[in-house]
């Protein structure tokens, strides 16, 4: 008997479509999200690196609501700020870095359980990380002194026993 474990694999789809000038969108789940398809860096639509670093913040932001309902971790609101960084030639995107910051009365070694399965089980947060450097921290926000100040919590993409 083989011990070889099949993987499970999931589809997704999207369709886009770019106009003479960069008029361009692409639609996902029957939602369309417009970007910026013009030669140049344009600012008034996000442009495909700004759409990757947004994907990076839905996955983790998601799974903070997906891992906080398997742990039995409560929290009041979750904020994140990504940043990604390209370089070239080629052009590509070597670093990617984040900022989770989780409303919570829940101790540290909890919160940072929570980060460690985020980082474990996205599907875009470990995308990224093969591809480039990722690093990324969880802040845990008391209540009492939420959005003001909060206790940082660095995750190196080691996993560490508690």
């Amino acid at each position: 008997m083989s011990s070889e474990t099949q993987a499970a694999e999931v589809r997704y789809a999207v369709t886009g479509e770019n106009l003479p000038g960069g008029e361009a969108h692409v639609v996902a789940q029957g939602s369309m999200i417009r970007f910026d398809g013009t030669a140049l860096t344009g600012s008034a639509l996000p442009g495909p690196a700004d759409l990757l670093a947004g994907a990076l913040a839905a996955c983790v932001l998601k799974n903070v609501e997906r891992f906080s309902k398997m742990l039995h971790i409560s929290y009041r609101r979750a904020t994140i700020d990504v940043t990604i960084d390209r370089e070239e030639p080629p052009p590509r995107i070597v670093r990617a870095r984040y900022t989770l910051r989780v409303e919570t009365d829940e101790p540290d070694a909890r919160v940072e359980l929570l980060h460690r399965n985020i980082r474990k089980f996205g599907t875009i947060t470990n995308t990224v990380a093969a591809a480039a450097d990722l690093q990324g921290e969880i802040i845990a926000l008391r209540p009492e002194t939420a959005w003001r100040e909060g206790a940082v919590i660095e995750h190196d993409g080691v996993d560490r026993a508690e």
